[in-house]
């Protein structure tokens, strides 16, 4: 049966391989939910700006819900959000996480509250080869953000490749950065039909992260 569903999107290479297997598949995206601090005006986690995210939805031709919120409304709001896109009829909500039960566990029960079906195409899937499909699939990101416990600053603003895996592996760090390890930012592929236009500014380090910052 054919989804009409709302992506919990991320930017990165996770969310958008959930994405595209879904757009693949034959189902419907109505709506990209993305969330974003309130106090920072960027994106919760990955830190993208609101332009590029304008950017994104029009290069995936799917329309962007931003979710405006403060850690404490997080969740009210997120339920908030899922209730108001079966408005635009939507039965489910898509989320980009592999394996980790409390993510999962989070996501069904905000879907759940909302009276919408929970979907998880990459679940219980091995991480690294997740990482090669995205990358074979002919998406581009580069490493956005990066703890520093694990990766060190030079990672920062590189192309997600094969050779890079393996060199995120030889630090002992997870392959597909589920740990979070790293964060990507993904600006072009198959289900984009344009690439993302964007420039770097350094990286800014604080306490044991780095982000790039990226406009």
């Amino acid at each position: 049966m054919k989804k009409k569903f709302v992506m919990s999107y991320s930017c990165g290479k996770d969310s958008t391989l959930a994405l595209y297997r879904m757009i693949k598949e034959g189902h419907e995206p109505v709506g990209l939910l993305v969330t974003v601090d309130e106090e920072l005006n960027r994106s919760w986690f990955h830190g993208i700006e609101q332009r590029i995210l304008n950017d994104i939805s029009k290069s995936l031709n799917i329309p962007l819900i931003m979710m405006k919120c403060n850690g404490e409304n997080y969740e009210k709001l997120f339920e908030e959000v899922l209730e108001n896109s079966k408005n635009s009829g939507a039965d489910s909500c898509v989320f980009g996480d592999i394996d980790i039960e409390n993510h999962r566990k989070w996501c069904s029960d905000r879907c759940k509250n909302s009276k919408l079906e929970a979907i998880f195409p990459l679940w219980q899937e091995n991480r690294e080869k997740v990482t090669y499909e995205f990358i074979d699939s002919g998406f581009k990101a580069i490493l956005k953000n990066i703890n520093l416990d694990y990766l060190n600053e030079e990672f920062l603003g590189k192309t997600l490749t094969k050779e890079l895996v393996k060199d995120i592996k030889e630090t002992g760090a997870d392959p597909c950065g589920e740990n979070g390890e790293y964060h990507t930012f993904v600006f072009d592929g198959p289900i984009f039909s344009f690439p993302i236009e964007f420039k770097t500014y350094g990286n800014i380090l604080k306490d044991k992260y780095g982000y790039l910052d990226v406009r």
